[in-house]
This record gives C-alpha cells, structure tokens and sequence, in this order.
C-alpha cells in the first residue's frame, strides 16, 4: 500500500460522521462510534430520555461518553502528514517577454509582475512597487488572515448543519400533521354536510307528502261539489221545459235550491325556503369579521345639522329641530355622515344596524363627492354605496343605479372593504348572504358614508367581536 493510499484510509479513520472534519477533541460513546465531543453535544442538545447514536441508532439511556487519548493522538500525527513542506521556498521567476528579464518586481496598484526595466516605464512609473519575495509575504499574511475567517465560517457552517437537518425533520413532521388536521377538518365538514342533505331531503318530502294529501282532500271536495251542481242544473232543465202551471208551482223552491250551493275554497300553498346553513366555525364571513372588524365611529365635523350624535359616537338620529353647530363646507345638504377614519390601504369591516327604517344609504364615498346638493344624489362618481328607498325597495347608488331585492329583509348590514383587491361587498347579517359588490380600482382615500333618512329610527354602528388588528387608517385633519 503506498503512502498517500494509506494516509487517505488513516484521515477517514479520524474523520466525525457529523461535521465531516477531523476529530476536534474526540469522544466514544457505548456503541464504540467517535465523535467530536461538540458535534455530539449538539446532536443530542434537546433530547432528555433516550440518547440514539447518529450512525447506528443504538440508543442510550444515560447522556454519558468518554475522552479517546488514542484516537486525539492519531488525529494530530495526521494533521501534521497534510500540512506542507516548511522548507525554503524555490525562486522560480517568470521572464518578461518585453525585455527577456526575470519579473522581480511586484506592482502593487495594477496587481501583475513586472521586470526592473519595466518599473521605470510610463505605466508603472508613479506606482508602489515592491520585489517579489516583500509583495508575497504581504499577500501571505493577508490571505491568512482571510484563511482564518473562512474557517470560522466552516466551522460555524458545519455546527449549523446538524441543526438545520433536525429542522428539516420537525418541519416534515409538522407538515404531516397539518396534513392529518386539515383531512379532518374535511372529513367534518363532509359529515356535516351528508347531514344536512339527508335531513333536508326528509324535511322536504314530509312537507310533499302532506301537502300532496292535502290537495286530495281539496280536489275530492271539489269534484263532490261539482257533482252536486251538475245534478242541480239537469233538474233545472227538466223544470224549464213543464207547462207554465207547473213550472210556477215550483218556481221559488227551485230557485232557492239553485242559489244555495256555494264552491268550497281554492287551495293554496307556498313551499317553504330551503338552502343550507353553515355553522360558524366553516363560514368565510365570521372569519372576515374577528380578523378585520374596524373600531369604526361617526364624524362630528361631516355631520347634517339636524341629526343628532351619541356620546361615543356610535348612534345617530334624525330630529326636526336644527342644531346650532359651526358652519363647515364640509357638511352634507341631507341627513348623511361620514366615519371619522378614510382608508388608503388594508383590509376593513364594520356592521351598521339600520332596524326597520323606510329610508337609508349605507357605503363610502371619496373627498370630491357633493354635499352641496338638497338630495343624495343615486348616481355620481367617486361613491359607492346601497339603500333602501321603499317598503321592499333596495338599490346600489354610485356608478349606476340597479335595483335588488334580498330573500330576507336585513336590519344589519355588514360593510367589507378590500381596497388593495378593488372590492366593496355588502352582507345581509341576518342571514348572512351576500347582498352587492362593487369592483373598483381606488386610487385615493376613501371615507364611510351613512345616510339615515328623515325617521326617528337611529342608525347604529355595531361591535359584536373584539378588535383584533387595526387597518391602516388615516384620521379626518
């Protein structure tokens, strides 16, 4: 076996299976394996009851190893085999292909060997210069130096790897587990889901069935009573042809016989309103509401003199007398408000309960939107909102006017704004159904906009979930 053959066996033999590096203060643990004694503390860093040998697995119950004299020894002697020769350094100078000299010279500036007659050239005249053997012990020592940092980082690197491969495994271990928990939640879901079908299915074919028999009922009467009048009308006939003596005779009773018989009620029936219902824990909305729910309340400033603002800020009202306020161009012409905070970024949801109230306009509108006119406007730009203008009428003010009609009349109405998306919904809370969304690029702050109509009725701003965030909000100046 030749030397280099053999040292290379010798450096395996001395080489820790976790850092890959020569030992650095070696250590056997009861399987017979050698580590670095750090390479091991740090492999076994977190772990209490069982302590697995990296390479075999075999596993120890006590956190326990002892110092290798002879493998530290052997780790030395090889560490001495790979370093360089120390002996004199051969001059072997490269020849100037200009001047057919030896390059004894070093430019410092221009970082290349040059040859004594080159010095004195135009190039290098005003430029440090040093001979060969100065410049390498310069550049020596500066190269130690940038040795020395990169073993460090080695070192570092080598002692972070062990960590980020345990990581690796947590990581792959948590993974599988939200794996295992979002199957779950599904397989949830889908119970929940057979359960409401198969229970809607039932309730839906009890209710056909009695109003099936109930119309039987209703078609048999029918076609009794039917029968009865066809009998009437075939002994009207019979009277109508005998002599006039007879047929007087017998006048007033066929008459009265003729008017008594009265047609039994129509039946009538209206199905009742299916659709299904999640529970809260799987509805998106209740999701929106706890993370985005803005802390949202009127403007003073904005206000209509004639409605009239609670102490904290959350309940406004209309009144016939006017108030004595400060004069403000900034003051609406109708009963409407703004919020006291615009949005220019964010996400941000707020409920508003507008009861039973014949007249009202919930949305946001921008800084340019006309408050000097006697009416809301229906249609204008930079204004997004919808209303209720009659007993069952609602609307969507702003670009374009569009009429609507929810299933179920709401008496709160929840308001989500996603201004990076471009989005305005409006909700139904009653029932939690999706009423309106506008879809608009905003490019400039926008301000809640509230209009309450000329009713005593208050609108109310609502907080049925705790805060948890703020949006990014800008306050009125």
């Amino acid at each position: 076996m030749d030397f280099s053959t053999a040292l290379k066996k010798l450096q395996e033999a001395c080489t820790c299976y976790i850092c890959s590096a020569l030992f650095r203060d070696p250590v056997t643990i009861i399987c017979g394996h050698n580590f670095c004694q750090e390479c091991l503390s740090v492999s076994w860093e977190d772990l209490r009851d069982v302590f697995p040998c990296p390479v075999c697995k075999v596993d120890s119950f006590v956190r326990h190893w002892h110092r290798n004299p002879q493998i530290c020894n052997l780790t030395d002697i090889v560490r001495e085999l790979q370093r360089p020769s120390r002996g004199r350094r051969q001059k072997v100078y490269t020849v100037c292909q200009r001047h057919n000299k030896n390059q004894t010279v070093f430019c410092m500036e221009d970082q290349e060997l040059i040859c004594p007659q080159c010095r004195f050239a135009d190039k290098h005249y005003t430029h440090s210069v040093c001979f060969v053997n100065a410049a390498a012990i310069i550049y020596r020592r500066m190269l130690s130096h940038s040795m020395e940092l990169l073993e460090d980082k080695v070192k570092q690197c080598k002692k972070a790897l062990p960590l980020q491969r345990r990581k690796t495994f947590e990581l792959r271990k948590k993974f599988r587990y939200k794996k295992k928990e979002i199957c779950f939640e599904f397989e949830q879901v889908k119970l929940f889901l057979q359960t409401e079908h198969d229970a809607l299915l039932n309730e839906i074919h009890t209710e056909g069935l009695l109003g099936l028999s109930t119309l039987n009922e209703c078609v048999g009467t029918l076609a009794e009573h039917l029968s009865a009048l066809e009998d009437l009308l075939k002994g009207a006939q019979a009277k109508h042809v005998q002599t006039d003596v007879a047929f007087l005779a017998s006048l007033l009773r066929e008459y009265h016989r003729c008017e008594k018989p009265k047609r039994p009620p129509l039946w009538s029936y209206r199905t009742k309103q299916y659709g299904l219902s999640l529970p809260p824990q799987y509805s998106g909305l209740d999701r929106i509401i706890k993370r985005f729910r803005t802390d949202m309340h009127f403007d003073l400033d904005a206000a209509h003199p004639q409605l009239v603002i609670s102490e904290d800020r959350k309940s406004v009202l209309y009144k016939e007398a006017t108030q004595s306020v400060d004069a403000s161009p900034h003051r609406f012409h109708w009963p409407a408000l703004l919020g006291c905070r615009s949005f220019h970024s964010g996400r941000s949801f707020w409920e508003v309960k507008v009861g039973n109230k014949p007249l009202w306009t919930l949305g946001v509108c921008q800084d340019g939107f006309p408050r000097q006119c006697s009416d809301q406007p229906s249609v204008a730009e930079g204004f997004w909102a919808i209303g209720r203008y009659s007993e069952s009428g609602y609307v969507t003010c702003g670009p374009k006017r569009t009429a609507f009609l929810p299933v179920v009349q709401p008496t709160s109405i929840g308001i989500f704004l996603d201004y990076e998306l471009g989005e305005l919904s409006f909700y139904n809370m009653d029932d939690r159904s999706l009423l309106y969304t506008f879809n608009h690029s905003f490019t400039s702050a926008i301000w809640p906009y509230f209009c309450t109509g000329t009713d005593p009725e208050p609108l109310k701003i609502l907080v049925r979930y705790p805060i948890l965030r703020r949006c990014h909000l800008v306050q009125r100046p």
